[in-house]
């Protein structure tokens, strides 16, 4: 059970003690202390239900969401200086986009450049296990930021799930990610993804 992630800690434990007080509440009533006991057991399993509604319905969407805009903030500002091979990639001159992407990222690992590069290998050259080669000999020679990290190991788990066909690999990068980065910022999505990837191989979370 992962404990890193604050919102879900937040979620288990305020259900916890609704739930507790539900229970409370109910014994109270059975031992005889009165209608008004039965009446808070109502209300409190009525809040239950819309806690976890608000929970799951509302913030975790919209801390998601807002996640999902800080990081393309990020990603555009760390293309600063890809234009040129962004527009290659428009014009469908892919083998060249992925050349210019490999120069770009060479000698000072940029990992922008290295994801973008293993996208369009894995998709448009057909090349994904040159990109997996690729990523993980980045990871191997670089001593790579959380930040990073997460992005070369979120490509690679996307690599093993999608034209690699290796979901078993795909769950192992993911978990080691959510083990060694519990509290970063985009955890969250790549917990569902493990869990949608059990849910799919194993048929239960």
């Amino acid at each position: 059970m992962d404990f890193g992630d604050p919102l879900d800690l937040a979620r288990r434990a305020g259900g916890a003690l609704l739930l507790i007080a539900t229970l409370v509440a109910l014994a109270l009533w059975l031992a005889g202390l009165g209608p008004r006991m039965l009446t808070l057991v109502g209300f409190l399993w009525a809040f239950y239900g819309f806690y976890y509604a608000v929970m799951d319905g509302l913030l975790v969407p919209f801390v998601d969401g807002v996640t999902g805009l800080l990081e393309n903030a990020g990603l555009r500002r760390a293309a600063g200086g890809l234009s040129e091979i962004e527009a290659l990639v428009e014009r469908g001159e892919y083998a060249a986009a992925a050349e210019a992407y490999g120069q770009a990222a060479s000698g000072e690992l940029r990992v922008n450049a290295l994801v973008r590069r293993a996208s369009l290998l894995a998709s448009h050259l057909d090349s994904p296990g040159q990109a997996a080669l690729e990523l993980e000999a980045a990871r191997q020679d670089h001593k790579l930021t959380p930040d990073d990290e997460l992005r070369v190991g979120a490509a690679l788990a996307h690599l093993y799930e999608g034209p690699l066909h290796d979901p078993g690999r795909a769950m192992t990068e993911l978990r080691r990610l959510i083990d060694l980065y519990p509290a970063a910022r985009n955890i969250r999505r790549l917990r569902r993804e493990l869990d949608e990837l059990r849910e799919a191989r194993f048929g239960s979370k």
